[in-house]
């Protein structure tokens, strides 16, 4: 993300500037359009455009849920070194410092539109939102709690993928989470996907696609495999944007492409529709 500064000069002492002097803006990367900071942030990150840039997990659960309704699950959970992979407990504590979260998801309930609902959403500040034994066991947990008590589930993808400092482990939870995921739906509950930029690997080889209801947001990269191994593999040459969200909703993949600042109302949309009073 492009930020920067412009010191702005007027004439005329008495007319009042409409922008602040040294106002700080936001440069999109896409489109190439120059917005105040304070108005990017108001939109969640994200340019007229589409183009967004990252989203804390707690700034996008609050800008989703009902004011003060989030309450937080399985807060002091965090992740081990099980496998005493070189230089993990370094790079977990960095990004336990960077993030100020103590895991790569955030899980709760809370209500959106006045209907109570699981939700979670991935930190991508946190090793790129990478899916270890927390993060499974998070979201497995979420979805037994929420099958328990008969509610729907809102989850937010954001990840690289699982984490490779814990081998296996990390994807024994692709298994773990996609049978809680199961038991929620034989119930006939509502799970609803959000699939944001980057969404990889592992997360979407599970329970990013597994939503009854796949949304996704503008420009966001949805794959399990990067491009060169694709077209290593496959030895054809790829269509252009394949693995972006327009493309996916093309082949049918997502159900719909959200912007961010109108999410929340479809949300409450959904979940009044598809959940039994």
């Amino acid at each position: 993300m492009e930020v920067f500064f412009i010191k702005h000069v007027f004439k005329n002492p008495n007319i009042a500037p409409e922008v602040p002097v040294n106002a700080q803006y936001h440069k999109c990367e896409d489109c190439g359009k120059r917005t105040l900071m304070a108005d990017f942030e108001a939109s969640l990150n994200e340019c007229e455009c589409g183009k967004s840039t990252k989203l804390s997990a707690r700034v996008r659960i609050s800008a989703m849920v009902d004011e003060g309704a989030f309450e937080e699950m399985d807060s002091n959970f965090r992740s081990l070194d099980i496998l005493e992979f070189e230089q993990y407990k370094s790079k977990l504590a960095a990004a336990q410092k960077n993030s100020a979260e103590l895991d790569a998801v955030l899980t709760g309930v809370a209500t959106i539109g006045g209907i109570p609902t699981g939700i979670f959403s991935m930190e991508p500040s946190f090793m790129l939102g990478s899916m270890g034994v927390v993060v499974g066991e998070k979201i497995a947990r979420l979805f037994e709690h929420c099958t328990k008590k008969k509610l729907p589930v809102v989850g937010f993808c954001a990840s690289g993928g699982a984490r490779m400092q814990e081998g296996i482990f990390s994807l024994m939870q692709m298994a773990k989470t996609s049978g809680a995921i199961k038991l929620h739906s034989d119930k006939g509950l509502l799970y609803i996907s959000i699939l944001t930029d980057p969404t990889t690997g592992g997360v979407t080889a599970s329970f990013a696609m597994l939503g009854d209801i796949i949304l996704a947001e503008p420009k966001s990269t949805v794959a399990f495999a990067g491009p060169r191994v694709i077209a290593q593999t496959t030895r054809q040459k790829l269509p252009a944007g394949f693995q972006m969200s327009e493309f996916l909703l093309k082949k049918g993949f997502v159900d719909s492409i959200v912007k961010r600042v109108e999410m929340r109302v479809m949300l409450a949309q959904l979940l009044k529709l598809h959940t039994k009073s």
